[in-house]
């Protein structure tokens, strides 16, 4: 049986997710650095292909003035491309390392799903699981009547935002093991968290929403 608070907060339909009143699903998400390593993984990716084009880049430039007509010559581009990437993973570890520490090992992220889009938005270090939870919550049910208002209370409210429309998303990555859904445009790249309770529900929805992804 309902009570007039669950009213208030909206809908729950999965063990942490809500569809709140504005028609607006949100869940909270702790996630772990040390036990998930996806946001690493990521950074590794993205410098992977960074190296990779510079050296295309100069590979083309070697071939069309002839730099490159020896196998020491070769060896050199193959050298370089060791250094780089050696360097980039060092440099990438520490950064980790020190983001991590400054974060606890572990950073609060709240979502917001609808037919259109999904928004990810990092909260501030201090805000623990229960308050983003209630905070949420109680925000919206005072607001019920004005979900514009509550939006933009929430995103302001965040220290860091990104938002993804479900029409354009070209990719979805589905990565169980490591709780996570990669959200991925032509450009830019979106990673859902999920509890292993909520899973099914958000990797159905964005199955059936994001129309024009390619699954893996």
């Amino acid at each position: 049986m309902k009570t007039e608070h669950d009213t208030l907060q909206g809908e729950r339909v999965t063990a942490n997710i809500w569809r709140c009143p504005d028609g607006v699903y949100r869940w909270s998400y702790e996630y772990h650095m040390l036990k998930n390593p996806t946001i690493l993984f990521t950074v590794w990716k993205v410098l992977g292909i960074s190296i990779g084009a510079v050296l295309a880049f100069s590979f083309l430039i070697g071939l069309c003035d002839g730099s490159y007509q020896s196998a020491e010559d070769w060896q050199g581009l193959g050298t370089l491309f060791l250094i780089l990437a050696g360097i980039m993973l060092c440099l990438s570890v520490i950064a980790y390392l020190i983001l991590g520490a400054l974060y606890g090992w572990k950073y609060q992220v709240l979502f917001e799903m609808t037919d259109e889009y999904v928004r990810h938005i990092q909260m501030p270090k201090q805000f623990k699981k229960a308050q983003a939870i209630g905070w949420v919550t109680a925000l919206v049910g005072a607001m019920s009547g004005k979900p514009t208002v509550a939006g933009i209370g929430l995103t302001s409210a965040a220290s860091s935002t990104m938002t993804t429309e479900l029409r354009n998303v070209a990719a979805l990555k589905i990565r169980r093991s490591r709780n996570t859904i990669h959200v991925n445009q032509k450009l830019d790249r979106n990673q859902v968290y999920v509890e292993d309770a909520d899973f099914d529900f958000v990797e159905h929805f964005l199955k059936q929403h994001c129309i024009n992804a390619k699954i893996s």
